[in-house]
């Protein structure tokens, strides 16, 4: 299978929000002082409930940005102040500051003056200096060889101090969320042909592990790690190793798996969200998938969605609990603008020619990751944009818009990277070169302000900025789509209301990538079907501004063989998580249809090839031949009407993999 060990990088800050930012004072503003909280117990989703971090150094940057430009753009970029962003410890010295940026303490002490009330701040850090740092790019490696002495000074110089100042007991209010060094082990999955990432490794495992410890026993401290994207770990064969190199690492350490409360993915990437159009990689046009196009080069996973929906599954399937919590850096993965696909164009009949139609993701490589141009601002950080039933607990902008990647050789910057050159191209391993896409016209070092990368992010942003100071951003994401009901010709949908300060007018209901309705409800009923067939459902919410939401998380919605009606209470559906040709992840989510609560219920299936389950988690299964009884267990079984849970397995296969046609009991 065609693989592409793919790079970006990341630069010195981070960021997310999760409340409302009219709590927040204005950047450059004093707010007044207020107590800091009590400690509060270790919660499962930080971010709900909580305001996020203002970053000052970052406010400054993009208020001197907006007033330079002034008029109308000036408008749309100060409203990029109004959302929280991260502190990167891209260095020893970042955690005394400088002239020109606070150091740890002193953000922290900035935290403290905005809290409001009873609600508590989240603080993102950034811990990002390990031995040998990016061991497979140039722009961004750190200041620590791989050697033992650089794995000592990376424990006594940084990690320790960092470590005591989190763990001062004047910022035991502040929920802190540590994203653990991007780019480490998914080097170490992938690079090993790589003589400095075969060196590094070691140390990045050694470094985490002192990290996690570290941290872990600081309560109000939240370790989140890097999983790198969907156009790198994304094929089975990288994304299987990945979980056991996740694994082997949390178990190493003093606390197991209770060390990691989560994962994040697209850190300082451009991949998108969702790709609205592209909802199926096995769909064939011309004899071949989707997947297999230039583009994915059999990757199956095309988005952030299903790549951190996917890894949740093989995380959890690795020994994770289920209560670990995905992320995902929305800085720069919006892609709106002029060449953002409206609609389905089906016309093309090439997989390259119908990917490049229908994509929303516009880099001519997906390996490009340098200053991209022509990438917009994404989903505005925010908790829980699925639900609560979605593993996805929050949005973040973890690269802040507008800082640079990298800087390329010429005569002024002798130490460049070659990725990130205008006039540059890159190879992706099999035999194919594109030029690297970067911004042209400016050379810029990592973490410095880019302005025309700043100018562009903004005005690509999806959803866009409003027009006005409030910075309306359009509706949220409809969540909690659920399948309600089924029948042999049917499939009934719920969801909750989208909210939106100029209002919302209504709901587009997409089935498989395509909008079969426009409702005012929260709430749809598909008529007209096949029996016995999967039909894949997402939602938009439709603002009063004209402005549109991203995707909902999608459900499958499985009819029933002719003459049936759902009168059993419960309905399931199915959606394969990962496939790599010889096994597969998936999950299934029930839901009560009925109009009591159920004690228990029990999804059945027959399988029509060899499919063989392996594990699963959150049900007891058992398989006879083809068929599989799946039981939910005492945790998981009561379901109020309406109510929903999912359970999911791991499965060897041979030959073909079609999706089964489940039944559901209930009593």
């Amino acid at each position: 299978m065609p693989q592409t060990v793919l790079r970006r990088l990341r630069t010195a800050a981070a960021a997310t929000l999760f409340g409302a930012t009219g709590l927040l004072p204005s950047i450059g503003a004093v707010a007044p002082a207020h107590a800091a909280p009590a400690a509060t117990v270790h919660v499962a989703n930080p971010f709900a409930g909580a305001t996020g971090y203002l970053n000052p150094d970052f406010g400054a940057e993009v208020k001197a940005q907006a007033s330079a430009d002034g008029g109308t753009l000036g408008g749309l970029e100060s409203q990029v102040a109004a959302n929280s962003t991260a502190v990167w410890m891209d260095r020893i010295g970042a955690i005394a500051g400088d002239s020109a940026h606070l150091g740890l303490r002193a953000h922290l002490d900035h935290a403290l003056t905005q809290q409001q009330g009873s609600a508590p701040v989240v603080f993102q850090v950034v811990v990002y200096d390990l031995p040998g740092r990016d061991c497979a790019a140039i722009a961004s490696n750190g200041e620590l060889p791989a050697t033992a002495a650089g794995l000592n000074t990376y424990e006594t110089q940084y990690i320790d101090p960092i470590a005591a100042v989190l763990a001062d007991p004047k910022y035991a209010g502040i929920r802190i969320a540590a994203v653990i060094e991007p780019d480490s082990l998914p080097n170490a999955v992938t690079n090993q042909s790589k003589p400095t990432c075969a060196t590094a490794t070691p140390y990045y495992e050694s470094g985490i592990e002192y990290t996690l410890n570290k941290l872990h026993a600081i309560p109000n401290v939240y370790n989140y790690l890097d999983i790198g994207h969907a156009g790198w770990l994304g094929w089975s064969t990288n994304m299987v190793p990945a979980g056991k190199e996740y694994a082997k690492v949390a178990q190493a350490t003093t606390a197991g798996f209770a060390s990691i409360d989560g994962f994040v993915s697209d850190t300082a990437n451009t991949t998108p969200l969702t790709e609205p159009f592209l909802t199926n990689p096995d769909l064939a046009i011309g004899g071949q998938p989707l997947k297999s196009a230039n583009f994915y080069q059999y990757n199956p996973v095309f988005d952030e969605y299903h790549y951190a929906t996917a890894m949740y599954s093989t995380l959890v399937s690795n020994g994770f609990p289920s209560s670990i919590g995905m992320l995902v850096d929305t800085s720069r993965n919006g892609w709106g603008g002029p060449a953002r696909p409206a609609a389905l164009n089906s016309a093309p009949t090439t997989v390259d020619a119908y990917v490049a139609a229908n994509k929303v993701d516009q880099k001519p490589f997906r390996g490009d990751w340098c200053n991209i141009n022509g990438a917009g601002i994404g989903e505005r950080p925010r908790s829980q944009p699925y639900g609560t039933g979605s593993p996805i607990i929050a949005f973040l902008w973890v690269k802040p818009p507008g800082e640079s990647d990298g800087d390329y050789p010429d005569a002024s910057h002798p130490h460049g990277d070659p990725h990130c050159d205008p006039a540059g191209t890159q190879s992706d391993g099999n035999g194919n070169t594109y030029p690297t896409d970067s911004i042209p016209g400016s050379n810029i070092p990592a973490g410095q302000w880019f302005p025309a990368q700043f100018r562009q992010l903004v005005q690509n942003a999806y959803p866009a900025f409003g027009g006005g100071s409030g910075g309306d951003t359009g509706p949220t994401v409809p969540g909690g789509l659920a399948v309600t009901g089924v029948t042999s010709t049917s499939v009934s949908l719920s969801w909750t209301a989208s909210s939106d300060p100029a209002g919302v007018t209504g709901y587009s209901v997409y089935r498989n990538g395509a909008k079969v309705a426009t409702v005012a409800a929260t709430g749809y009923t598909d008529t007209g079907l096949s029996p016995a067939t999967a039909y894949q459902y997402t939602v938009t919410a439709l603002g009063a501004a004209g402005k549109v939401s991203a995707p909902s998380a999608a459900v499958t919605g499985t009819t029933t063989s002719s003459g049936g009606g759902g009168s059993s209470g419960c309905s399931a559906g199915y959606a394969v998580g990962n496939d790599w040709g010889s096994g597969f992840t998936a999950g299934v989510t029930v839901t009560n249809t009925g109009s009591t609560a159920t004690k228990s219920w029990t999804v059945t299936w027959s399988w029509g090839g060899n499919q063989q389950i392996t594990n699963s988690w959150n049900a007891v299964t058992s398989q006879s031949g083809g068929a599989v009884t799946a039981t939910g267990q005492a945790y998981n079984g009561a379901l109020a009407p309406n109510g929903t849970t999912s359970f999911g397995f791991q499965a060897t296969y041979s030959g073909g993999n079609t999706a089964p046609t489940l039944s559901c009991t209930a009593s």
